[in-house]
């Protein structure tokens, strides 16, 4: 086990850590919580040994290891290629590659028969038997697996790691340790950097790893599916719950409520006790009676309660109504030189949509949002912005726009809302700025500290149709709760691209999908779609199973059960192409009698009869509902086609 012993550690006179401990068993659980500032990066950095604290101890067996995944600063060899730098974790396992590799050429010029032949045939025995125990033969095979399962195809396995970005690289180290296997696994926000599918491969993982796991993290929807016991670090002193995140919010709330109520009781009774010593103080006849008080006021135990947070709320402003067409892409092609990212892609967004952007890490979602934008010009194909439509987009480069001179309230100002100074601040302590934080110059700030802030701004002038790219990455629960709250009212369209489940859920009615060259909508937030994936996935595995072909057939008997097959697939998807043929069909008829009226409505001449008009009208809007119904149901069509077809084909 791990024991953590009367840990103390000061900032200038602050405690950090004020006498803490705590026990870490194997095979536990760990979510490391508490407010930004409470010390929790530098409590794992303690763990690891990258920092020393003023007191205490930490123990641990001597077998046992400790690996730390720092929050940034991961700096690979720019020399390897991302499998041979992973491949670096085995310095052990490539030791003794390099002694077997030297004793067989020892033994090539050895005599054979001689003592020195034998005396190096045992060597080589005795360190081909330790690689046999090292797992160096399955070594290239658990560096796949972990390195695909982090979002890395074959082809990136051969590349330079200066060809990837500070993401991907936080990927690589962490792919590193997960193959150590370290007794103890110390994670610090190690989801920032992952996309859907790779959280949910991390979380898999995690849940079946065999050593103790401390995590550090902002989203509770992780935390929740991982962990089993929670510490939360808080004015110097450490707390332990036993279950996750979830089961510690309310177990906290509880304790404060009731804190709260002895906190009120004692000063009650300190301030009946400081008006009975007022009272009599000069009183002979009371003088043993005050002084017993003033000794009882001396002993007591002073109960402290955290300064609570200001319920903090922000608005949108109302945005000004758009079309209800908010943009279109009409056969949209994206090229970076010879790699196509998109070819021939059609979307339409409507007014009040609120989308997840999902897939995985290299498809193409942030090209794609940028282009929504109209901050990444298209190949070919058309973009067509609706009538009214204001866009606000967030991105984490926009930090770089910043003026180094300004200070961050000074940046607020520059917004242009016409807020007061009180409401600005306010604000930026939404997102972290808190007392004279709001002083500071932008060319102090961290790449964090920028981030929160661009957003700060953003949220101040926002257009009628918001674009988000990873918005919560350096948000800490409140602020991402207010965050949250402001755009659950919002009344315009967002698209947001996150990997944060529970910051998502409440927020989305829809989840785009980007696959590399296409996307997809699902009529419903991302835990619905991740349900439909896992049905998917399923019963895709279901059919494969049922259809694998047995071993030992003949030719002919193998060809009988293909047409067999075959036979099948087109009874299986005959209806479906009927329905698919019907529902064309009739959307065809209403696309052609749309424009028709549109025709009608386009003549002055159409508005002379009132009744005509109404009557019409209310055709119009009957047409574009069945369209959106019809278009909604030819695609779960043609979707199913395609995977049924994708499954017979597999």
């Amino acid at each position: 086990m791990l024991q953590l012993d009367a840990i103390t550690l000061h900032f200038g006179e602050r405690p950090l850590f004020d006498g803490i401990s705590a026990t870490i068993n194997p095979g536990e659980r760990i979510g490391l919580v508490g407010p930004n500032g409470a010390g929790k990066s530098t409590l794992l950095k303690i763990i690891a040994g990258e920092q020393q604290a003023d007191s205490g101890s930490l123990k641990m067996s001597n077998d046992a290891t400790v690996g730390y995944l720092p929050q940034d600063g991961v700096e690979p060899d720019p020399n390897l290629t991302v499998f041979t730098e992973v491949e670096q974790a085995f310095k052990e396992i490539l030791k003794l590659r390099d002694e077997l590799a030297e004793i067989q050429l020892k033994l090539s010029d050895a005599e054979p028969g001689s003592d020195e032949h034998n005396k190096t045939l045992e060597q080589f025995g005795n360190v081909q038997h330790a690689l046999e125990n090292s797992g160096s033969y399955s070594l290239q095979a658990d560096i796949e697996r972990i390195l695909m399962g982090l979002g890395f195809s074959e082809h990136d396995f051969s590349r330079s790691t200066t060809e990837f970005s500070g993401g991907w690289l936080m990927r690589i180290a962490l792919a590193k340790l997960l193959l150590r296997k370290p007794t103890y696994l110390l994670l610090d926000e190690p989801t920032n950097h992952l996309d859907i599918v790779s959280l949910q491969w991390i979380e898999q993982f995690l849940n079946s790893y065999e050593g103790a796991v401390i995590i550090v993290s902002h989203d509770r929807a992780f935390l929740d599916s991982v962990t089993t016991r929670t510490l939360a670090l808080s004015r110097g002193d450490l707390f332990d719950y036993a279950g996750n995140f979830t089961f510690y919010e309310k177990k906290f709330a509880e304790e404060m409520e009731l804190l709260k109520k002895k906190y009120e009781n004692q000063q009650k009774e300190i301030k009946q006790t400081e008006q009975f010593i007022n009272r009599f103080r000069y009183k002979a006849t009371k003088a043993k009676q005050v002084q017993s008080r003033i000794k009882q006021m001396e002993k007591m135990e002073l109960i402290e309660i955290d300064d609570q947070q200001m319920e903090i709320s922000f608005r949108f402003p109302p945005p000004q109504r758009s079309g209800q067409v908010v943009l279109k892409l009409q056969n949209l092609v994206k090229k970076y030189g010879d790699n196509t990212v998109f070819n021939g892609i059609d979307y339409e967004l409507e007014r009040g949509d609120k989308i997840a952007v999902v897939g995985p890490n290299g498809a193409g979602k942030s090209t794609l949002i940028r282009i929504l934008a109209g901050v990444e010009p298209i190949t070919a194909g058309n973009r067509e912005l609706g009538y009214n439509v204001i866009p606000g987009y967030f991105a984490q480069h926009q930090a770089d726009e910043l003026n180094p001179a300004n200070t961050a309230l000074d940046e607020m100002k520059l917004a242009g809302s016409n807020e007061s100074e009180t409401r600005l601040r306010t604000i930026l302590g939404c997102f972290l700025f808190v007392g004279d934080d709001v002083f500071k110059k932008v060319k102090v700030l961290s790449g964090g500290e920028k981030s929160r802030l661009t957003l700060a701004k953003m949220l101040l002038n926002p257009g009628n149709f918001l674009i988000f790219d990873e918005p919560t990455n350096h948000l800490d629960m409140q602020s991402k709760s207010i965050l949250q709250q402001a755009l659950q009212q919002f009344k315009g369209t967002l698209m947001i691209v996150s990997h944060d489940r529970d910051f998502l859920d409440p927020i989305v009615n829809k989840t785009l999908e980007v696959q590399p060259g296409r996307v997809k909508t699902w009529l419903g937030n991302v835990s619905y779609y991740l349900e439909k994936q896992a049905e998917e996935a399923e019963a895709r595995a279901n059919i494969q199973t049922s259809e694998k072909p047995s071993d030992g057939l003949s030719r002919k008997e193998q060809r009988r059960i293909e047409a067999e097959k075959r036979n099948a697939l087109s009874k299986k998807i005959k209806p479906l192409q009927k329905r698919l043929e019907e529902t064309e069909q009739r959307v065809e008829k209403l696309e052609e009698r749309k424009a028709e009226i549109e025709t009608e409505m386009a003549d002055t001449a159409f508005y002379d009869d009132p009744e005509k008009v109404k009557e019409t009208s209310l055709e119009y809007e009957s047409i574009k509902n069945e369209l959106a119904e019809l278009l909604n149901k030819w695609e779960e069509i043609a979707g199913r086609i395609e995977f049924i077809e994708g499954s017979y084909e597999a």
